[in-house]
């Protein structure tokens, strides 16, 4: 796979709490440099990114509910409303894991369901749905997969990085076998290499989210 293939896969990410303006001014010029299809940035960082970005072609993502999935649907709505209206136009929804764990899946699927429902006031805007496979068992897995498909987002996503685990071929593959072609599955959490990132599309998906995504690009050269 050519660098500029690899490259419209990824979502070019900065989710540090120690994140500066300037570095995420530099990971938007790493992405029109290099042509990825995102950046992934915090709330507070959507509109500098919108403004660095604008008029490319590289979609600016944020993260809502992070990392832990426990807000309410309530907060999480906002959230979601506001980073749209500062230019955000894709959104990366931790899932309420707890509601999972629970085998409450129908508030679950609610509160995945409330946050499509504000995306799809902007045409175009994608959501991807974390499910924090870490915490899940395979049977968890393929249900919350499902029910992501249920409540209408447009991605399932491995993990946040920030859990207790990130992004196996073995979950990608078990992801992309529980949606079929209904949804895109993302593989986000600790892919920091060409061989890693190629692994994971072999094995269904067709985003990847990384902080590396330099580094993987410039080995696929």
């Amino acid at each position: 796979m050519r660098p500029e293939e690899l490259a419209r896969y990824i979502d070019h990410t900065l989710l540090r709490g120690d994140a500066t303006e300037a570095s995420v001014l530099r990971l938007c010029d790493e992405a029109l440099e290099w042509g990825f299809r995102a950046v992934c940035v915090h709330p507070c960082r959507v509109q500098l990114a919108a403004r660095r970005l604008a008029g490319s072609s590289v979609r600016v993502c944020t993260v809502v509910g992070f990392p832990l999935g426990g807000n309410t649907t309530y907060i999480k709505v906002l959230e979601a409303r506001r980073a749209l209206e500062e230019g955000a136009r894709e959104i990366d929804v931790v899932a309420n894991l707890g509601a999972i764990k629970d085998g409450r899946w129908k508030a679950a699927e609610e509160d995945i369901a409330a946050v499509v429902g504000v995306a799809r006031g902007i045409p175009g805007t994608v959501v991807k749905v974390i499910i924090e496979t870490g915490y899940l068992t395979d049977d968890e897995k393929v249900r919350a997969a499902r029910m992501v498909c249920h409540a209408g987002a447009d991605f399932v996503k491995t993990s946040t990085g920030f859990g207790p685990g990130g992004a196996t071929v073995e979950d990608v593959a078990l992801l992309r076998r529980a949606v079929g072609g209904v949804v895109g599955v993302k593989a986000a959490g600790g892919i920091r290499t060409r061989e890693q990132a190629l692994a994971m599309i072999r094995a269904g998906a067709n985003r990847i989210g990384t902080s590396a995504g330099v580094a993987v690009v410039s080995e696929a050269g």
